[in-house]
């Protein structure tokens, strides 16, 4: 009864939420968005075969370069085609969009497991998560950087959970040519055995190859056999916002541990988690959960993973709550991301270059990383916890 009270002022508390939202961010003018101005100034570059050879100094720490696949750069031409201001706007409103289809796309799901239609308590429930979720720390992040994330997040989610294998398959294959990381999504497919979607995630990830090569050969070539894998052109891996393994690992140890056994270690301990809990979520038909347990695993043991990656916790956060699985762990992972923890180890540190840590920021440092493990670790007895309550109200 006090749900329902509160899910009748779910527009009113959306709109509240996005009002301070844009009250925050001020005049657009002074947006500074500064991913979103390396797509929207660098992208036309593809055109001239010159993607890769111009770097944008947004940064006093370092020059700003294009870092997706040219196919990414053909795809942002519209964008560019923009003013400056303009496209700030739009992709603001954009990014908002997606965190709703994001929310509403795991809460249908959620809900078709509890053998309910998604009706209007469903939907208002939507957006008063999308009015709660707006202030995570994964979401400020990316709307305050205009990265791409909300986008391709909400995206691949709903391609990878589409019933008809050739749209599943081919949004994850765009996905990928887009940005490498949503290619763990195949494992999906794979533990599923939807294997018709993985064979058309891997010809609609070809397309967007030929297509980059059809744009601009030399920045395709240069791409996938020069740049492919060099981690550290993204960005600094030492940086406490580079939530991965390596970068956790790196923090704790001094030194960049690359793919040395430490790494080697941690992620053969990611695997293990992760193969107990995605047969676990597949043995139970739980879709949420496979889905999630395998982004948290590319999350894991991708070079670099910063914070703004981790959207997943949000389908997480609301399986772990619809119906009430784990509620210390929702709790642990809406403190980690609500409280804006990264921004202030941030902070702290003084130099995105200068790798070690005291050892207490060193262990704040793993928030992201060792909840993700504990998470995998814990999603096998949780998920037979709902199956001895389902069997004990038969």
């Amino acid at each position: 009864m006090a749900e329902q009270r509160l899910l009748r002022f779910a527009p009113l508390v959306l709109c509240l939420s996005v009002a301070v939202h844009a009250w925050v961010l001020g005049d657009p003018a002074d947006w500074g968005m500064i991913d979103l101005k390396v797509y929207w100034s660098l992208a036309p570059n593809v055109l001239a075969d010159r993607l890769y050879a111009i770097t944008m100094p947004f940064t006093a720490d370092f020059p700003l370069p294009f870092t997706y696949p040219p196919f990414a750069a053909a795809v942002f031409l519209p964008l560019s085609a923009l003013p400056w201001v303009v496209a700030r706007v739009f992709w603001q409103v954009l990014s908002l969009v997606c965190l709703w289809w994001l929310v509403r796309t795991a809460l249908v799901l959620l809900a078709a497991r509890a053998g309910r239609p998604f009706d209007g308590t469903w939907s208002r429930r939507a957006l008063l998560w999308t009015a709660l979720f707006l202030w995570c720390e994964p979401v400020r992040k990316t709307l305050d950087f205009g990265q791409i994330n909300l986008v391709l997040v909400a995206g691949v989610f709903a391609a990878v959970v589409a019933a008809r294998q050739p749209m599943a398959g081919l949004g994850v294959g765009v996905g990928v040519g887009m940005k490498l990381t949503p290619g763990i999504s195949v494992l999906y497919f794979l533990a599923t055995r939807r294997f018709a979607a993985a064979a058309w995630s891997v010809v609609g990830f070809a397309a967007t190859v030929a297509l980059g090569f059809l744009v601009s050969a030399p920045d395709s070539w240069r791409y996938w056999f020069e740049l492919l894998g060099a981690a550290d052109r993204v960005g600094p891996v030492g940086s406490v916002i580079n939530q991965s393994l390596r970068g956790a690992l790196s923090r704790s140890l001094g030194h960049d541990v690359g793919m040395s056994w430490p790494w080697l270690l941690a992620v053969a301990v990611s695997a293990a988690l992760t193969w107990f809990a995605l047969r676990a979520a597949v043995r139970a038909g739980d879709t949420v959960a496979a889905v999630v347990v395998v982004q948290l695993f590319g999350l894991l043991v991708s070079p670099i993973s910063w914070s703004h990656h981790w959207l997943w916790v949000i389908p997480l956060v609301l399986w772990l709550v619809h119906p009430l699985r784990g509620p210390a762990l929702a709790a642990v992972w809406a403190l980690a991301v609500g409280s804006d923890l990264i921004t202030f180890l941030i902070d702290l540190q003084p130099s995105i270059w200068e790798i070690p840590r005291p050892w207490p920021l060193a262990v704040l440092g793993w928030v992201y990383p060792a909840l993700a493990l504990v998470t995998l670790a814990l999603t096998p007895r949780l998920l037979r916890a709902e199956d001895r309550t389902a069997l004990h109200k038969t």
